[in-house]
């Protein structure tokens, strides 16, 4: 009798899986209404020139080439690699080629592709494509953008690449259910909330064109981001690792956020990749200045500085700074006693100073640095291991960079050189592991030894 109960349990535990599964299979499959913005295509007579550069400056302001252009390859026709947690997906080609790019698309194609993340053919797409914030985007700005891809852009003959994420995560209609779920609607950002014209300019270029949320900002476990918005203190607050490089806050925190930068600090690191006390670190912020901030225009680099520096500050941090000149005095006098003041001398004190503050003009000062005092040390620890050079601007051409050291540093050596920085000159923050160093080494290993095949096969350099 109670086996009976039991199989009889089991039997309809299983028969309310198998209809909420089949439930949420129908929702995932079942199409998306939009609104159509109007037809379009590469038939329809060519836009006029002024509406061909607006698009091309609207895609220099997102960042398309940076995705969608693989090292080597031709601007747009795709083929980048972006890793994710579940495999690695390949950017897709956008030039106007009918055949492997966007070609045919209609108008109301590119803006559900843009806007929506839906396929003409009606599969959604990775989130790696920033839609969620692209539908801030407005209706003008979305043909502008069509207008400069139809006919500002050169076609270029190169098929797609399919993703290399394994069934059943390769499968689409879950992806379905997640943007359904979370992207948000697409609507225009209501401007008349912020306190100027100016601010107003920057939100929506922050958080539409730039999609500086996208890294920037922290994701629920579901990887959608937390906020798309300044209504919550989540929003820039400091996102994810990506490629190696953490993505540091952007609101107004007196220590790991921007809360002593001032506009003018902003205005010059997305111009110059640096200002004064401070210079962009890793890859992914490296190629936002090279391809798109330092080409906007003085009043939209304005823009985004006076909006970032509207924000407050976000969650309370857990390092803290306050200038002390105890580590300098002591260097100058010789008390190195701690192996990592000896490090520090012996690999980083001929730039940056015993001081800590290094020099304005060249090299970022450490006391009181955002990405030294950050409550996660990956981007200290990244930098010291592989090195990182600061991309060549038009206001700023020289390219400096800091040398590797992971090649005679030790993990151990690594940590309490990192934990040193980050506890001198007033810096106040947690101390490094070795087992962080190694974990980041893993990674760093991995990159040059895919650099250096990528470098030795010419078939692989397209993609």
């Amino acid at each position: 009798m109670k086996n009976s109960v039991i199989k009889k349990t089991v039997l309809a535990l299983v028969a309310i899986a198998v209809v909420a599964g089949a439930g949420a299979m129908a929702y995932g499959l079942s199409g998306t209404a939009t609104r159509d913005i109007g037809p379009g295509t590469m038939n329809v007579a060519a836009p006029g020139a002024e509406l061909i550069e607006a698009g091309r400056y609207l895609a220099v302001t997102a960042d398309c080439i940076a995705c969608h252009s693989a090292k080597g390859g031709k601007p747009f026709a795709g083929g980048l690699t972006m890793a994710t947690p579940i495999g690695s997906l390949y950017s897709s080609n956008i030039t106007p080629d009918k055949e492997t790019g966007i070609g045919k698309y209609s108008l109301n194609d590119f803006d559900r592709a843009v806007r929506h993340g839906i396929t003409p053919n009606g599969t959604t797409l990775y989130p790696a494509m920033p839609y969620p914030s692209y539908a801030k985007i407005s209706d003008g700005d979305v043909r502008a953008l069509y207008a400069y891809f139809m006919h500002g852009v050169a076609p270029v003959s190169q098929a797609n690449k399919p993703s290399a994420i394994s069934w059943p995560l390769s499968i689409n209609w879950p992806l379905a259910i997640w943007r359904k779920t979370y992207a948000p609607e697409v609507a225009p950002i209501p401007l008349n909330k912020y306190q100027s014209e100016l601010i107003g300019r920057g939100a929506y270029l922050v958080q539409g064109l730039g999609h500086c949320g996208a890294c920037h900002t922290p994701r629920a476990a579901t990887m959608q981001e937390l906020s798309q918005d300044e209504s919550h203190p989540s929003f820039l607050a400091g996102g994810e690792v990506i490629d190696g490089w953490l993505a540091g806050s952007l609101r107004g925190n007196t220590v790991a956020g921007l809360g002593r930068w001032t506009q003018k600090d902003i205005v010059d690191t997305l111009a110059k990749a640096r200002n004064d006390h401070s210079a962009v670190m890793g890859s992914p912020m490296h190629e936002v200045v090279a391809h798109s901030s330092q080409f906007m225009t003085p009043g939209d680099q304005n823009a985004i500085a006076a909006y970032l520096k509207s924000l407050p500050a976000g969650p309370k941090e857990q390092g803290s700074f306050a200038p002390s000149d105890i580590t300098a005095l002591a260097l100058q006098a010789g008390h190195n006693e701690t192996r990592g003041a000896q490090l520090y001398l012996d690999n980083c004190n001929a730039c940056h100073r015993s001081d800590g503050k290094s020099n304005a003009i060249v090299f970022p000062a450490l006391a009181g640095n955002q990405s030294v005092l950050a409550d996660d040390p990956t981007s200290l620890i990244r930098v010291i291991l592989a090195g990182s050079a600061l991309p060549s601007t038009k206001l700023a051409p020289s390219n400096l960079g800091m040398p590797a050291f992971g090649w005679r540093l030790s993990d151990e050596e690594t940590a309490q050189l990192v934990t040193f920085v980050r506890q001198s000159w007033g810096n106040q923050a947690s101390a490094a592991k070795a087992s962080d160093v190694a974990k980041i080494r893993k990674l760093v290993d991995h990159e040059t030894d895919q650099a250096q095949k990528t470098a030795s096969n010419p078939t692989l350099q397209a993609h």
